[in-house]
């Protein structure tokens, strides 16, 4: 199988805006998180896809829905499949 994956070192910054930055892997450049300190001061907006166990931190809220598809307001909705349907 592969070989596992790095775990530590600095992550590397994009400045996005004016305000906002986007922290990244150096090595394979996966998006680990994004801060805005004009935005949500303090805050931190992780990339659950990037978590070990996305369910362990469930979400608290849904920012940025301004723009949002009109169709996720009922994408719960929708049938839901394990896999692909058959």
């Amino acid at each position: 199988m592969g070989s596992e994956p790095e775990v530590e070192g600095e992550t590397r910054t994009y400045a996005s805006s004016e305000h906002g930055r986007r922290h990244f892997c150096g090595t394979c450049g996966t998006a680990l998180f994004y801060t805005n300190e004009a935005v949500f001061p303090g805050a931190i907006d992780v990339q659950t896809c990037t978590l070990d166990d996305p369910d362990a931190i469930p979400p608290a809220a849904q920012i940025q829905v301004a723009e949002r598809i009109g169709w996720m307001k009922t994408a719960h909705e929708l049938p839901a499949f394990e896999r692909y349907p058959g």
